[in-house]
Order: structure tokens, then C-alpha cells, then sequence
């Protein structure tokens, strides 16, 4: 809730603002109100979500985040073109309000030492409105123990130390640079499409719906590859430990000898590979002789090939971040938060040399240079 209030409270700042400065400072507060709403809610589906489901619940998660940074552009360049740039916060204000009330009234309390498995008695701040007006859950059968919140120096370092752990760390960068990639494809696109194919700003804003499509198309078929995978892995690691059909892992001490890289990754080597193909294909889509992209529908082949870009990488984003919380069992949260520091990390450092990369080599060398980190990854 105080992440949501930051957010409020700037929005309701930036909708009036005066002059740049103040749009400056506000759009950093504005950034620091949302950019913790992203580890929350990875670590509430963390709190509510068994392993075998986890896959699916993150994959729908990221696909609906996603899919609003790249379909994002669009409807702010609408607004913007027709009702102002005020008019966005405007949109995003009454959208973040509407938010908060509904986690306010409908969203209890879900991190397990505070609320167990849903079984604890929920008071204060931890309790959803709407039990005071009567409706009750049936679910709870114990009290809250007596206990006292403390934040010291260890909260906020203790994150970072995943960074020094091998297998988490090999984790967030291979995510880290094909995030970079897919934000260089996506920031890139206004001025490639804009200089290639003459179109005006509308034609450029529909032009973002593959990839935005592409967003949800990967999440959702990786998802149902986890769940199954998951399964998989799940019967076999009874019948190899004789445990009962109705054994299943648990939530938050995944045993050391199921095979977990193995439930979440199965898949990932031909995503991957057909990651690499679509973005080289599309570099080099884009560096044809003018002649060849100004024929009737030549358009069509650089989008497709962002829809691939996009359901793919996302498809990799999906099985990285459900892995990295298998990981870190209890740790939902923060394993999200070190995840976006590496991903927004190398993103911002992608964007920043897209444009003296297409410049030096054009756009099927910027590509190019893109695949060959991921295949060193």
C-alpha cells in the first residue's frame, strides 16, 4: 500500500505539472512507487501458490506486465496526441487508485510468518476491509502468534547476497541479457519502422501489437510446458524415493534431490534457439535494399518476426523467474527484486547503445551482436 501511495501521490503531481523540472523529479518518485509492486506481487504468488502450480501463476503474471510495457506506448501516444501528455497520468492516476482500493478491500495479509497458510486469524492493517463489513473467511483457525516486525541493515543487504550464489546468479544474467535484447527490439522499433516503411505515429503504435500479443502468446504456452513438466518430474521422484501417489513437493523446502532445473528448464533449449533465429531474422529483415521492404505486405515479416522475438523471450523471462523462486523458497519478493536489478540493469545499458549500434553496423549487425551473447550465455 505505501508503494501504491508514492505512486498515487505522483501521479496526482504529474498531472498538473508546471514545468520540467518538476515532471523530472516526480517521474523518479513515480518510478520508485511502482518499481517494488513488481517483487510484491512475485512474492505473494509465491505465498499462495504450490510448486506444481507456480509455473503458470508467474507466466500469466509476467505476460500481463509485460504486454502493458509493450502495449504501453501505444495508448500513451493516443493520449498524448489527442488530450495532452497531462492526460497519461491523468489515466494512470485513476487507474492506480482503483488499484489500491480493490487490494485494500479485497486482499488479505499473505506472507506466510504473518498469515501461515491462510489458517491465522488476520488483524490490524493485515486484515482486507471488507471482513469488517461481515464477510468472514472460513478459514481461519488460529490466532496470530505475538510477534514483532524489526528492519534493520541485514533486510535490505541480505537480497544481494543471491548474487554470490552460482546457480541463481547464472540464472539472472542469461534472463538479464535476452531482456536486454528484447528491450533493444523493442525501443528500436518507432525509428526502424518509422525510416523504412514511412509510417505516420498511429500506423507506428499498432505496430507494437505483435509484440505485445507475442507477450501473452509465450507466457501462457510456457506455462502449461511447466505445469507438465513439473508433473513429470514429480512421478518420477516418487517412483524412484517409493513415496505415495498423493506425496507432492512442497511449497517451501523443495527436496534436494528432485530435479527442479530440470521441471522448469526442459524446454528452454529450443525457445531458445528459436529466439536466436527470430532476431537474427529480423535484423536482417530490416537491412534488405529498400526496393525489397517497399513491396505490398513486405511489413508483415519484421512483425512476425517480433511476435517470435516476443514470445519467445518472454516464454525464457517466465521459466528464468519461476526457477529463480524455486531457488529461493520464501524469498519470492526478493529473488524478484534482485531479478529486475540484473534485467533493468542490462536493459537500461541495451537501449543506451542501440542506436550508435544500428548506426555503426545497421540493424541486422546490432542483432547479430545481440545473438551472440545470448549463445555465449
Amino acid at each position: 500500500m505505501a508503494s501504491f501511495a508514492v505512486y498515487i501521490i505522483s501521479n496526482i503531481v504529474l498531472s498538473f505539472a508546471p514545468n520540467y523540472a518538476v515532471l523530472l523529479v516526480f517521474r523518479g518518485l513515480q518510478a520508485v512507487g511502482s518499481a517494488s509492486t513488481v517483487s510484491i506481487g512475485n512474492g505473494v504468488i509465491q505465498d499462495i501458490t504450490p510448486s506444481s502450480e507456480r509455473g503458470s501463476f508467474i507466466s500469466f503474471y509476467q505476460a500481463i506486465r509485460n504486454f502493458s510495457i509493450a502495449v504501453g506506448p501505444v495508448l500513451g501516444g493516443v493520449l498524448a496526441n489527442y488530450l495532452g501528455y497531462h492526460s497519461i497520468f491523468m489515466f494512470l492516476l485513476v487507474l492506480s487508485s482503483l488499484t489500491l482500493a480493490s487490494l485494500v478491500v479485497f486482499l488479505p495479509e499473505t506472507m506466510r510468518s504473518i498469515a501461515g497458510n491462510g489458517t491465522i486469524r488476520l488483524r490490524g492493517i493485515y486484515r482486507p476491509l471488507i471482513e469488517c463489513f461481515g464477510v468472514k473467511s472460513k478459514h481461519y483457525t488460529q490466532d496470530p502468534p505475538a510477534r514483532k516486525m524489526s528492519i534493520d541493515m541485514e533486510t535490505f543487504t541480505s537480497p544481494l547476497k543471491m548474487l554470490i550464489q552460482k546457480d541463481i546468479l547464472t540464472n539472472l544474467l542469461f534472463g538479464g541479457v535476452v531482456y536486454a535484447i528484447w528491450s533493444m527490439v523493442t525501443s528500436s522499433t518507432t525509428g526502424l519502422l518509422k525510416d523504412r516503411f514511412h509510417l505516420d505515429e498511429t500506423m507506428i503504435g499498432l505496430a507494437y501489437l505483435p509484440n505485445g500479443i507475442g507477450t501473452i502468446a509465450g507466457s501462457a504456452v510456457v506455462a502449461k510446458l511447466m505445469n507438465r513438466d513439473f508433473r513429470a518430474c514429480e512421478e518420477a521422484y516418487r517412483a524412484d524415493n517409493g513415496l505415495p501417489s498423493e506425496y507432492t513437493i512442497p511449497t517451501k523446502a523443495i527436496p534436494a534431490g528432485f530435479p527442479i532445473e530440470q521441471a522448469r528448464l526442459r524446454n528452454l533449449w529450443w525457445i531458445v534457439v528459436l529466439f536466436i533465429a527470430s532476431v537474427t531474422g529480423y535484423g536482417f529483415s530490416l537491412g534488405v535494399p529498400q526496393s525489397v521492404s517497399d513491396r505490398a505486405g513486405y511489413i508483415a515479416v519484421p512483425l512476425a518476426l517480433q511476435f517470435l522475438i516476443a514470445a519467445t523471450s518472454n516464454a525464457v523471462f517466465a521459466s528464468n523467474q519461476t526457477l529463480v523462486s524455486d531457488l529461493c523458497p520464501g524469498k519470492g519478493a526478493s529473488a524478484t527484486a534482485m531479478n529486475n536489478l540484473v534485467r533493468c540493469g542490462l536493459g537500461a545499458v541495451g537501449v543506451a547503445v542501440i542506436d550508435p549500434m544500428i548506426e555503426k553496423l545497421g540493424p541486422g549487425g546490432e542483432d547479430f551482436q545481440g545473438t551472440k551473447l545470448v549463445r555465449f550465455e
